[in-house]
């Protein structure tokens, strides 16, 4: 006990005044003010396991606010060891486990009813940056690696379009952005981990050590391991961002200049939105971005030459390489004070086939109004799929997809909310037959024939590494993909 810091000491005191252990035959969790006669002792602890309503409903929640699922208890871990005892003790329980990252997702992914949440936000130690990668813990926030890698000018190769999400938490379902065309997505980035497997193992993983876990839990959404740590890809970065918003009356131009530019690399980063135009219709937006570092700088004229683009709707502006990366903080910021950040989310995101592309898109554009928006973005952007090299993230067959997303907000009426899923869902099955997948961070109702079709060619080794590695099946429920 001399050794323990004095937080450490206080973390314990308090945990023994909230829970002290579990009654099997109760199924609850025993306090020191309501100690049972008999009770399993709980494991010691260097962070705090709560079971107070407060703690337990903010758990209840996601980004979505669709879905709320009341945990048993919530862990805060002082450790990685904090998440092996506490998945050991709930595999001899027959609790169900969930990880919370920063819980962005939209269908209630990461909540659990009656189990145990792991709050990965207490694990954020940023352990060492070199130019071969960084080693961080789960809940290190992306937008704080960031900022940590450019003070030795590196970068992560990929980054999300809203850069306050942890890293355990995309790496979880593959993690796509603007440079995906480049460098595939997150997940492709990943030199090795550090997980703990629903048998309570922690585990060290790699492309060249335990491959088979590796593949399994990198875009596995959680089912076979909980990422504790990650050590991930760096490169050179530039200090500067040229932007280019392009603006285009016709699909078929914006998706024919898409590809062309991914193909010749000539943007470092290359995303879409359709756009609403001024008489209530829509248009689309090519958003390319060229990094630089001064004296250098981009040459306009080659980077826009030959593309179809209404001449004069152009909008060219510099920022900082961060401020392009955290371009949505204002806009977050405004949403929040607003209070439509905390409306709900019933999202849309699928991976479209590039030969079905226009057709597919044209035909919801054609009859998509704001009110089926809830004036949030919709992104469609290319991606080349020579980059993604992970079996478990699913991507149509084909040399280019593009993401097609429709970001959501709904009113708090749950009429309006119903028709948005029920959108969503008649949208994924037109995706499905042509050979489309989603991206599956939204909300769309999924039974388990559903990820049976997701995950084949692949559904049986995803099985086999469920078995091996959550042998009773206690991890990430919420997916409903076991």
């Amino acid at each position: 006990m001399k050794n323990a810091s004095r937080r450490q000491v206080l973390q314990g005191a308090i945990a023994s005044a909230i829970i002290i252990g579990f009654n099997p035959a109760m199924r609850s969790w025993v306090t020191s003010a309501s100690a049972a006669s008999e009770f399993e002792s709980l494991p010691p602890l260097d962070g705090i396991l709560y079971t107070d309503s407060a703690t337990r409903n903010a758990a209840a929640d996601d980004f979505s606010h669709l879905v709320r699922r009341y945990p048993s208890a919530v862990l805060k871990p002082g450790s990685v060891e904090d998440i092996v005892r506490i998945v050991r003790f709930a595999r001899s329980h027959k609790l169900k486990v969930a990880a919370r990252g920063q819980a962005h997702s939209t269908y209630g992914q990461p909540l659990i009813e009656a189990g145990i949440v792991i709050d990965m936000s207490s694990l954020d130690t940023i352990h060492t940056i070199n130019a071969e990668g960084a080693e961080v813990d789960a809940g290190v926030l992306w937008s704080q690696l960031l900022l940590a890698s450019l003070e030795r000018q590196l970068t992560p190769p990929v980054l999300t379009d809203y850069i306050e999400l942890s890293v355990g938490g995309t790496l979880a379902v593959g993690g796509i952005g603007g440079r995906s065309h480049r460098y595939g997505v997150q997940v492709d980035n990943v030199l090795s981990l550090q997980v703990v497997t629903g048998a309570g193992n922690l585990e060290t993983c790699s492309r060249s050590q335990n491959r088979d876990l590796f593949e399994a839990v990198l875009a596995g959404l959680g089912q076979c391991g909980i990422i504790v740590r990650a050590t991930v890809r760096l490169i050179p970065s530039a200090q500067n961002s040229r932007v280019f918003r392009l603006f285009y009356n016709d699909l078929a131009a914006l998706t024919h200049d898409q590809r062309w530019l991914i193909a010749q690399k000539r943007f470092d980063y290359v995303e879409g939105q359709v756009v609403p135009d001024a008489s209530g219709g829509w248009r689309y937006m090519l958003e390319a971005a060229s990094f630089y570092t001064p004296p250098d700088e981009p040459d306009n004229s080659s980077l826009l030459a030959g593309l179809s683009y209404t001449q004069g709707t152009q909008q060219i502006e510099d920022k900082s390489y961060f401020d392009f990366a955290n371009r949505l903080a204002p806009t977050v910021a405004f949403l929040k004070e607003s209070g439509v950040w905390f409306y709900p989310h019933p999202w849309l995101d699928l991976f479209v086939p590039g030969t079905a592309v226009n057709g597919f898109v044209g035909k919801i554009v054609s009859n998509l109004t704001l009110a089926d928006t809830g004036q949030g973005p919709v992104l469609l952007y290319p991606v080349a799929t020579d980059r993604l090299r992970l079996p478990l993230f699913r991507v149509p067959d084909e040399e280019v997809v593009f993401l097609f997303a429709i970001l959501r907000t709904a009113p708090p009426n749950a009429s309006a909310i119903a028709k948005m899923l029920a959108d969503n869902r008649t949208f994924f099955e037109r995706n499905r037959d042509t050979g489309g997948y989603r991206y599956p961070i939204d909300a769309v109702p999924f039974s388990q024939a559903d990820w049976r079709q997701h995950f084949y060619p692949v559904w049986g080794r995803l099985v086999s590494a469920k078995r091996r590695y959550d042998p009773d099946n206690l991890l990430t429920p919420s997916q409903g993909i076991f």
